[in-house]
């Protein structure tokens, strides 16, 4: 009849086609959610400050049984914080009918929790405790991060990006890849860039300027005491242009020195004045490396984040190694310095500057540029992380 003829025009506007809809929800996963990181972290992803204003989200909060009642209570938080992203989302069952699907997912099961995740965020782990050998640690993490990569390996969505930083962060991301083959290498990845962020506040709070005018900061290596916070290639924006951090701070010595030791030993300072470990921190820089990652770096600015080594810088391959990275559509790359030679055809290089009738430039990707100081630093933090994989490795035999 024209009066159903009428209805069913008028059925689109209540219920758009999906093709039309918003961006469709990603899945993120946060091991540990009822822990203190978790529980700061939670709230950032659903507020957008991970992925993004527009982009909703499903929270897949997991964590062990012990910590179940505390788990659904932070699941009863989220749903009173009443967060727009975190809203029920809509699956299309058929062209006519729509049903509600939770945004949020806490659960003590691995399965449920890993089933279709796109992100993964690995904060639950085993701290050490006061008497434990340090093998004792490595073995129960090395357990945890076996378990949980074979729940991504067989439940995750494909080419789900996955973020460690659980302690040992490095060590456990290398044991999740071992043991989660399908899951690409270069999406297994883990957190310097709580470290990255604090070497830009140092150099921030020593100048007196604002954070967000400073980069090129890095972090190499393990995030341990032996990382090396690096500021050789930092600048900082200034009303004359971008100038080195090392020609603004005119303090060779603080540099080498105390800005170093402080970057290493922050964890421990902050552990000392709250009790506790870092929390907030932590949790905004997992936010910015997943952002970054997915949304991609500035133009200009690299960042720092731990990655499976391709051999550079001279960095052992098969190490999960903290290097400066770019992001560019949800891929990162290993910064590369560029170094212009003239080639001859009898195959002699040239300085650039060097005349010759016959010769042709050649464009050479060989790293940025690292000094004495900085191999041996560099070199430390690989010794460390090579010593930790040996005795992951050994606690899996």
């Amino acid at each position: 009849t024209d009066k159903s003829r009428s209805l069913f025009v008028s059925f689109p506007a209540i219920f758009p086609d999906p093709d039309q809809m918003a961006k469709d929800p990603v899945r993120v996963l946060v091991t540990g959610a009822a822990g203190q990181i978790g529980y700061a972290l939670v709230p950032m992803i659903a507020r957008g400050i991970m992925l993004g204003a527009d982009q909703p989200v499903i929270l897949h909060m997991l964590d062990i049984p012990p910590a179940a009642e505390a788990l659904n209570g932070v699941k009863m938080e989220l749903i009173d914080a009443a967060f727009p992203l975190l809203k029920g989302v809509f699956e299309l069952s058929n062209r006519l009918r729509f049903f509600p699907v939770t945004g949020v997912v806490a659960t003590t099961d691995a399965v449920e929790g890993c089933t279709g995740v796109n992100v993964a965020v690995m904060v639950g782990g085993f701290p050490r405790k006061e008497g434990m050998e340090r093998k004792d640690v490595m073995s129960k993490n090395v357990s945890i991060y076996k378990s949980q990569a074979a729940a991504l390996e067989k439940h995750a969505a494909p080419n789900c990006k996955v973020l460690v930083v659980a302690n040992p962060a490095n060590t456990n991301a290398l044991i999740l890849k071992e043991f989660a083959p399908s899951i690409p290498e270069k999406n297994i990845t883990c957190l310097t860039r709580l470290d990255h962020n604090r070497a830009l506040g140092q150099v921030s709070e020593r100048l007196s300027v604002p954070v967000s005018d400073v980069k090129n900061v890095i972090i190499w290596g393990n995030h341990s005491s032996t990382q090396y916070p690096d500021v050789n290639h930092a600048t900082v924006k200034t009303s004359s242009g971008e100038k080195p951090v090392r020609e603004l701070v005119k303090n060779d010595e603080w540099l080498n020195g105390e800005f170093i030791t402080t970057v290493q030993q922050r964890g421990a300072a902050i552990i000392k004045a709250r009790k506790l470990s870092s929390a907030l921190s932590a949790a905004s820089s997992a936010c910015d490396h997943i952002r970054d990652w997915v949304l991609g770096t500035p133009e200009g600015t690299f960042v720092s984040m731990g990655v499976y080594s391709d051999g550079s810088y001279n960095v052992p391959s098969g190490l999960i190694y903290s290097f400066p990275v770019t992001c560019r559509n949800g891929e990162w790359s290993i910064v590369q310095g560029k170094h212009f030679f003239l080639k001859s055809k009898h195959n002699k290089m040239f300085l650039r500057t060097r005349e010759c009738s016959d010769v042709w430039c050649c464009l050479l990707f060989t790293g940025l540029p690292i000094d004495e100081v900085s191999r041996k630093k560099m070199d430390l933090t690989a010794e460390e992380l090579k010593e930790e994989k040996d005795l992951a490795y050994s606690c899996l035999s």
